[in-house]
């Protein structure tokens, strides 16, 4: 026997009242972020699809709203296919949207292909700079040196056979799937297994570079996880580092990295490393140790990733979504640095 649940036209907004004064984090996320910053960007990436509407049919979703529910689904890691419900079933969810109880809310399907568009639109990045660009103009953006890592981000690991694996590491797709269109949709090319630590991993990298004092995500890039840190780091750092410290642990230190952040004009902070028959000095240790201090700080940036996002692990397939995802993850964690340190 069911219980029917009864209320007034104002429960629902009582409700909300007692979850602000409990303290909503979507609520502050709400307030602090000017969303319409993001608006020109998607419009711009679905501008055809804009121009198609106007010959009939079903009017999109609002794309500011649409991209909030992607920031959504990162921050408490929500698939696709539980994101309608998690939005019907939270008012703090509803609110954050813009949404009532009456509103609809978009599908799994309408979700997908609104990220998917995205994706293939290459305007991702372009979203991570933009708020970035808010942020230097609010001065919350240090610049008083930078700290670069890597962070795996492991994607559904795949049960090949020896050959498949050894076609799939040369670029070439296995004869068994090329018959098989249904299989090879569900196959990853582009990841790779890797081990650190005695520790196996098959997926992606999120190649990040960190201001010093913000802790804010400055700059990223992707990557297969068997690719080397240091292959990364030209992508990461640019003209704005001139002049700045750059803190790294170790897989960055090499001659080719000392040369390359000299012709930048680049402090390198990276820790020193020891080589067979010639180890560290005590006083190379010791720089290491007061290095260590400053370039800690990028792991509470991963650890906030992995903790409190669950983002150490992520559902697509091949690069390109994987790219568009770790760099919505990047965007989804500076939208929460921002409000931590309007807050302070």
């Amino acid at each position: 026997m069911t219980r029917e649940i009864q209320g007034g036209f104002f429960d629902a907004e009582y409700r909300l009242q007692d979850i602000s004064k409990q303290g909503d984090p979507l609520e502050k996320l709400d307030q602090h972020i000017e969303w319409e910053m993001f608006r020109p960007i998607l419009e711009e990436a679905f501008f055809v699809e804009e121009k198609d509407q106007q010959k009939g049919g079903r009017p999109p979703y609002d794309y500011v709203m649409m991209f909030k529910i992607l920031i959504l689904q990162h921050l408490y890691n929500v698939a696709d296919e539980r994101t309608e419900f998690a939005i019907k079933d939270r008012l703090s969810f509803m609110r954050f949207l813009g949404l009532t109880l009456k509103d609809k809310v978009p599908d799994e399907k309408t979700i997908w292909l609104f990220r998917e568009k995205l994706t293939q639109s290459g305007v991702i990045k372009r979203l991570f700079k933009k708020f970035n660009r808010h942020l230097d103009k609010m001065g919350l953006i240090a610049h008083r040196g930078s700290i670069v890592d890597a962070s795996f981000v492991e994607v559904p690991r795949q049960r090949n056979t020896r050959d498949e694996g050894e076609d799939i590491r040369t670029g070439e797709v296995p004869e068994d799937w090329k018959d098989d269109p249904d299989k090879l949709r569900q196959k990853d090319m582009d990841a790779r297994w890797t081990k650190k630590n005695g520790q196996s991993y098959f997926g992606y990298k999120n190649h990040a570079k960190v201001d010093r004092k913000s802790k804010v995500i400055t700059n990223y890039d992707t990557s297969s996880a068997n690719v080397h840190d240091s292959q990364k780091l030209g992508d990461l750092i640019d003209k704005s580092d001139a002049h700045h410290d750059l803190f790294g642990d170790s897989a960055y230190s090499s001659e080719d990295t000392d040369k390359e952040l000299k012709r930048r004009k680049i402090r390198n902070r990276i820790h020193e490393k020891g080589y067979r028959d010639h180890p560290l000095t005590k006083e190379q240790e010791e720089r290491n140790r007061m290095k260590s201090k400053i370039r800690v700080r990028i792991e509470h940036v991963f650890g906030f990733m992995e903790n409190t996002m669950k983002a150490a692990y992520i559902r697509c397939i091949g690069g390109v979504r994987a790219a568009a995802v770790i760099g919505l993850i990047n965007l989804t964690y500076n939208l929460c640095r921002s409000v931590q340190l309007c807050r302070t």
